[in-house]
């Protein structure tokens, strides 16, 4: 019988997610934690929104071939979204992979690997989507966890898939339609986990904005901006924070929240992927240029010191000079804080991919390095707004340079401290640098 697995995550926070439960849930059927090098079972676990993921994880699971033949008795696992959207191709191309699970489907990951030492099968496949899957309470595995002292903050699912269908995008091929998840099983694994000692939770969706609206999950509908009240009041809380978001659901009700809800962060990540209406429409986003700026006003209106991010896509199939002219000016507009930029790739299953009218790689890539120059730029203003500012700082570890911490908008800050300091304190940095990418100050008094 295998008992020690080694876990490599690809991709987003909701992949790092899914990645924790499917570890929950080997440690409860007996397995442990080990190096790669030691392992008898390795997950790699996928994600399929950009190429690079997805030729990082074939390379690996390629590379994995000869590790194989050196240690027959090696599972190896492929999951998550490349998984469930290559399927049973994942066997031919790699015939030495063992199991490929898609995202639906991993919570049965224990049972398919007893399948496989049984000698049932000779290998496993389960990738199939159901409009009436219902997200397991995965918080019941933590009643048979050990606590973990290095664990201060936490993501919990509130919900899977997307209903979007932007042209770009492969979710609702590879997740599935939107489910929100019961609002009873959030706020008991939220619990569950401040009780441990958790101090941050950060609630994770395709689109936390429509929580509850495509698939009612109470006898009252709940909105987002309700679950996070709810959640924000749990006792112990310190800090929460939440993503992804889809412009066009951004209520009201949630804009307020960031007023009225003190440990809620100040730091919203609103993806607006092109400045241009003409390549929105064509990506199918539901919103305009205008709508996305007035929602950041009234944001602001709200809660003036807020941070925000977006992601941007360049070189979207039809993108013109002037439609990246109108995303550059919309940056000057905004003056986001961070940004996630990446020049177009076609994606398997995506109306965007038959898009006639493709963006060349060496437009694309000036275009991208242009936008990214200007994103340094201005990240380095923003940043210089904290020099002399008092700041609370959460502790994540150490580094070179002594102590790393986050601040509620999301910054890195480095600065030094005493060894009793542990990931998960809080405590108050005056800031006296400023870079690009982090802060970096000393202990207030």
């Amino acid at each position: 019988m295998r008992t020690s697995f080694y876990i490599k995550t690809f991709g987003c926070q909701m992949n790092e997610r899914d990645s924790e439960i499917m570890a929950q849930l080997l440690i409860q059927h007996g397995y442990a934690a080990m190096a790669a090098e030691e392992a008898d079972l390795i997950i790699l676990n996928t994600c399929s929104i950009r190429a690079k993921a997805e030729q990082k994880f074939f390379s690996l699971l390629g590379s994995l071939r000869q590790e194989k033949r050196r240690r027959p008795g090696l599972r190896i696992v492929a999951a998550g979204c490349v998984a469930q959207q290559e399927g049973e191709h994942i066997f031919e191309r790699m015939p030495h992979v063992d199991v490929v699970i898609g995202t639906q489907q991993f919570w049965r990951l224990p049972e398919l690997l007893q399948r496989l030492e049984r000698g049932e099968s000779k290998r496993e496949i389960a990738c199939g989507l159901d409009k009436a899957f219902v997200i397991p309470p995965f918080q019941k595995l933590l009643h048979d966890a050990p606590p973990q002292p290095s664990e201060f903050r936490k993501f919990v699912t509130i919900m899977q898939g997307c209903d979007n269908y932007c042209a770009y995008c492969v979710v609702p091929s590879t997740r599935g339609r939107e489910i929100s998840r019961p609002v009873a099983d959030i706020l008991e694994e939220v619990q569950l986990l401040v009780s441990r000692g958790v101090k941050e939770i950060t609630l994770l969706g395709q689109n936390v904005n429509s929580y509850g609206t495509t698939n009612p999950v109470a006898e009252r509908p709940v909105s987002f901006a309700e679950l996070l009240q709810r959640t924000a009041a749990i006792p112990g809380l310190r800090r929460l924070r939440f993503t992804t978001s889809n412009p066009q659901d951004l209520s009201t009700e949630l804009m307020r929240c960031f007023r009225d809800l003190p440990n809620l962060c100040p730091h919203f990540h609103l993806p607006v992927q092109a400045g241009s209406n003409a390549v929105l429409k064509r990506m199918n986003r539901k919103y305009s240029r205008e709508l996305y700026l007035d929602k950041v006003a009234e944001l602001r209106s709200f809660r003036p010191d807020i941070t925000l991010s977006t992601d941007v896509i360049v070189g979207f199939p039809g993108e013109t000079e002037d439609d990246f002219e109108q995303t550059m000016s919309l940056l000057e507009t905004v003056r986001f804080h961070g940004s996630f930029s990446f020049k177009y790739s076609d994606r398997p299953g995506t109306r965007s991919l038959h898009f006639p009218d493709k963006v060349d790689e060496q437009t694309k890539g000036a275009r991208l390095e242009r936008f990214q120059a200007r994103q340094d730029e201005i990240s380095l203003e923003r940043n210089r707004e904290f020099l002399g500012r008092s700041v609370e700082v959460m502790v994540e570890g150490r580094s070179e340079s002594g102590l790393q911490g986050r601040t509620g908008s999301n910054h890195i800050v480095h600065f030094a401290g005493p060894d009793s300091l542990q990931p998960g304190d809080l405590l108050m940095v005056t800031i006296n640098h400023a870079g690009q990418h982090s802060l970096q100050g000393s202990m207030a008094d």
